[in-house]
């Protein structure tokens, strides 16, 4: 299930000898005068121990996943040290993520991947007003399936409407205060799973360039019921006869702290905008509205405006 192993990503600061600290501070400086120095004084910054830690921050143990693949979130942890520094800011590539404060001494952010990219080393660069690091991340490679799909003439050729497009393209980049999710994701239907995350697709037998199944399908049956995967917020609700052509019958929901899930081709809607859901709360039925070559349930998951694997979410709680 996953790819090739990558070593898990070293702590900023081993463990210092005494020659190494003593190489470091000048030949005049013992180990033993050294410690009582820093012990009294207590002026330095940077701090030697088994967890990440800079100036201001330290990363609290890991990243999530340990080996992240493309197509899969990368959480960041940030535990302040005292002195309540600023939030810090996180950016990979020069992109900027939303920083989210966790518990009562900690921050988040988190970072998507998507079957486009490149697998290899990113550079992490996390600041704050008392320091700044830049660390090493790697995200593996992963194989994704390939897929032929054939529509029928009434339904090849169909584009999204104006209309449909700025409203899905704003929710999709919903980005809330609140964490209205907990703990693991479950399953929004109770059928098959048809057409995995990642997919490449060939359309009537031309390829789709840049494309990449932003989803998970399930073939349930007419009329079964699709239900909340995680608590959330209706933000959404889109018809097939009030210009949704492409997403059919559409639902989004907004989990919090930009995660977003979106729910297609549906028969039946049985929620509204504004609505507040529990996971298993009923949202509606599978059906085939839209560009859909037959009954199924298309639920996308987004992070920060970029669509995720599912699976990831419903194996761990991201908490």
């Amino acid at each position: 299930m996953f790819g090739p192993k990558i070593p898990m990503a070293k702590s900023l600061f081993a463990k210092a000898s005494p020659q190494l600290i003593n190489s470091l501070l000048g030949d005049r400086f013992s180990f033993r005068n050294w410690r009582s120095m820093l012990l009294g004084a207590m002026a330095l910054t940077i701090v030697l121990s088994s967890a990440v830690k800079i100036p201001g921050l330290a990363l609290g143990n890991q990243f999530t996943p340990a080996k992240p693949r493309l197509g899969e979130t990368i959480v960041v942890n940030i535990a302040p040290s005292p002195g309540k520094p600023n939030p810090p800011t996180v950016k990979v590539s020069g992109k900027t993520y939303p920083v989210f404060e966790v518990g009562t001494n900690g921050f988040r952010a988190m970072v998507p991947t998507t079957p486009l990219e490149k697998p290899g080393e990113r550079d992490l660069t996390i600041a704050d007003n008392t320091g700044t690091t830049t660390l090493k991340v790697s995200v593996s490679d992963r194989k994704f399936p390939i897929q032929r799909i054939n529509f029928s003439p009434g339904k090849a050729g169909i584009e999204a409407t104006e209309l449909e497009l700025k409203q899905v393209v704003a929710f999709k980049a919903t980005v809330s205060p609140d964490k209205l999710w907990d703990g693991k994701f479950i399953a929004p239907n109770q059928g098959r799973t048809s057409s995995p995350y990642g997919v490449r697709r060939y359309y009537n037998g031309e390829f789709a360039k840049d494309y990449y199944h932003r989803g998970l399908d399930y073939a349930g049956g007419y009329g079964s019921a699709v239900v909340a995967p995680a608590g959330g917020k209706v933000v959404l609700v889109g018809y097939e006869n009030k210009g949704f052509r492409v997403h059919g019958n559409v639902v989004g929901v907004d989990h919090g702290q930009g995660v977003v899930s979106i729910f297609m081709h549906m028969s039946k809607i049985n929620v509204e905008e504004g609505q507040m859901l529990a996971p298993g709360d009923r949202i509606g039925a599978i059906g085939s509205t839209g560009s859909s070559t037959g009954p199924h349930l298309h639920w996308g998951l987004y992070v920060n405006a970029v669509s995720v694997d599912p699976v990831q979410w419903r194996s761990i709680a991201i908490e």
